[in-house]
């Protein structure tokens, strides 16, 4: 199936009650409060999502393949605010070229974060302009592929004696895991979901 912006608009349109997703065990303090910008963009090739790779000197998530974003500061009105904020601060994205399509249900990482994760259908043509310090560098997979269920694959990594689960993505030499990839599954599970 073309998946159009037509039906990504009518299919993020219609409210799914999807639960929200907790990576491991119920942590003992409050989450901080975080969002990211799921940006897809409207390509005349097609559709594709835009990814940050974060630069290897970074203290958290050195190196690993993310989308925009971060926490939300007392300024930003609304988790909205934030991805937007977030996104222009990271790689230049224009707030005014940005159409919020919806907000998938909150992402609970394993490391302490409320993530509110903000799908947005970008419009070129892209400007973009990279904090050098946050982002090596950004690649585009192309929607359709991401929404694949075929690749995607389950892997399990034990810490302090626990297994914990998690999806990964492999693209063009990239490892695309961990929130990220949780985060598109969620994407393609709220897209799918039956009405």
């Amino acid at each position: 199936m073309k998946v159009t912006v037509d039906w990504l608009r009518r299919r993020l349109a219609v409210e799914r009650p999807l639960a929200p997703f907790r990576e491991g065990p119920v942590p003992t303090k409050s989450p901080v409060a975080a969002a990211v910008l799921v940006p897809i963009v409207n390509r005349p090739s097609g559709l594709t999502v835009l990814l940050t790779q974060r630069t290897a000197h970074l203290r958290d998530h050195a190196g690993q393949v993310c989308f925009p974003g971060g926490c939300c500061e007392p300024a930003d009105l609304s988790p909205i605010a934030t991805a937007l904020r977030e996104s222009h601060e990271e790689v230049g994205v224009v707030p005014d070229q940005v159409e919020i399509l919806a907000s998938l249900p909150d992402y609970f990482t394993s490391t302490g974060y409320r993530v509110t994760p903000v799908v947005g259908l970008v419009t070129p043509p892209l400007n973009l302009q990279l904090d050098d310090f946050e982002v090596a560098e950004v690649f585009e997979p192309p929607l359709e592929f991401l929404l694949d269920p075929a690749s995607y694959h389950q892997h399990a990594l034990e810490r302090d004696g626990t297994v914990h689960y998690y999806w990964a993505v492999p693209w063009q030499g990239r490892f695309i895991w961990g929130a990220t990839a949780g985060m598109l599954v969620n994407l393609r599970e709220s897209l799918f979901a039956q009405d």
